[in-house]
């Protein structure tokens, strides 16, 4: 080659991963120069965040929105005093909360059981309402896991409830629902 021609870059050979890092449905390229894994439809998924925590043994109660509703406008009763509610989302945490709810994201609730339930009992807290988007997955969850700590410790004062819809079901209970939600954002619930 002449001093004036450029000279070609130098081939870069691909190594495929170690036997060690390869799954049972990693395949090759069959070409010589092209060593990059196939992705196959049959990957395995990881299991899920739950799956690292023992399964509730109590199926909770549940409370109703109307129920809900008719506790949040008692006049005996006061959100952080006699009752809570516990919004579990975490990534789809949007559009809003039910007034007077904290959020602890479902993921990090199981180890943190003792401390929870320590300031609940402190502050003389009778009803826990635990939900999440639609309380089918992380809200039982959630309430069984709690009624499981409160059936081990014999308190029989303090209840866990999960509230029936989530907060999808709140919303779609209308406007005197969405009234007693902070922050709400119309948009993401139009789809619903």
């Amino acid at each position: 080659m002449s001093p004036l021609t450029p000279s070609p870059p130098p081939l870069h050979r691909y190594s495929p991963p170690s036997p060690n890092t390869i799954t049972n449905n990693t395949r090759y390229h069959k070409h010589p120069l092209r060593k990059l894994p196939l992705i196959m439809s049959t990957t395995t998924q990881p299991p899920p965040w739950h799956a690292a925590y023992p399964a509730p043994k109590t199926t909770p109660a549940s409370m109703t929105r109307a129920e809900v509703l008719a506790l949040m406008d008692s006049a005996a009763a006061s959100a952080g005093k006699n009752y809570i509610l516990v919004d579990l989302r975490r990534n789809d945490h949007e559009g809003g909360t039910i007034r007077g709810s904290v959020n602890l994201p479902a993921q990090s609730l199981y180890p943190a059981l003792p401390t929870v339930y320590t300031m609940f009992k402190a502050a003389g807290i009778k009803k826990v309402l635990w939900y999440c988007g639609s309380s089918s997955g992380r809200g039982t969850r959630a309430a069984g896991w709690f009624a499981d700590y409160l059936a081990e410790r014999g308190d029989l004062e303090m209840r866990s409830l999960v509230l029936d819809g989530g907060i999808k079901g709140w919303v779609k209970g209308g406007s005197e629902f969405v009234a007693r939600m902070d922050e709400y954002d119309a948009a993401v619930w139009a789809a619903l």
